[in-house]
């Protein structure tokens, strides 16, 4: 018999079906752990975002449009958004130094896909950010990993923050353009 598609299951979880919890959280735990991990480089917190992304799910069901996304995407910025607020509430005012890919390229290993597809999926983004020019890389990851806003970034790096801006921007849509199969944009204007 075979195993029952996540949006299957979501809609049992929305009648209040612990077992379709269960089997979400035995197919996805890992990878969860693996993004919450990724951001906070801690087990024992990154556990607990894997516990609470869960009970948010169990809770927060309905709020999951599939029009809008599939769900693996959803869960997973559910994961990242838990996992930067237990960061904001360790950290408070005081900002660590993020460590970067060119200075640690295995730190991308803790990203774990949970099965073939993301596998193939991990490692079309893995490449796309390693081909990054690595000021766009590195302004990526301070906002996506590291939770920091524009500004930080552009006092953290001593640049203007249009500057931090464009690098982002960039970035995103050569990321963009990677996953979906086209050519980068030529650079405009300026």
């Amino acid at each position: 018999m075979s195993e029952p598609a996540d949006l299957e299951l979501l809609q049992r979880i929305q009648q209040g079906d612990e077992e379709a919890l269960l089997v979400l959280h035995r197919r996805y735990a890992g990878l969860v752990y693996s993004v919450a991990y990724r951001v906070l480089s801690e087990q024992m917190a990154a556990e607990e975002v894997t516990q609470d992304t869960f009970l948010r799910l169990w809770h927060r069901a309905e709020t999951f449009d599939p029009a809008r996304g599939a769900f693996v995407p959803w869960l997973l910025t559910i994961a990242r958004r838990q996992a930067l607020d237990t960061l904001r509430r360790q950290q408070r005012d005081a900002l660590r130094d993020p460590v970067f890919l060119d200075d640690h390229p295995e730190t991308w290993e803790n990203v774990l896909p949970a099965d073939e597809a993301q596998s193939i999926a991990y490692h079309l983004l893995r490449d796309a950010a390693a081909a990054l020019p690595n000021e766009q890389r590195q302004a990526i990851e301070m906002a996506y990993f590291w939770g920091m806003s524009h500004s930080q970034i552009a006092a953290r790096l001593g640049l203007p923050l249009g500057t931090v801006k464009t690098r982002i921007r960039l970035g995103m849509e050569k990321l963009r353009a990677a996953w979906l199969g086209e050519d980068p944009a030529p650079p405009s204007g300026t």
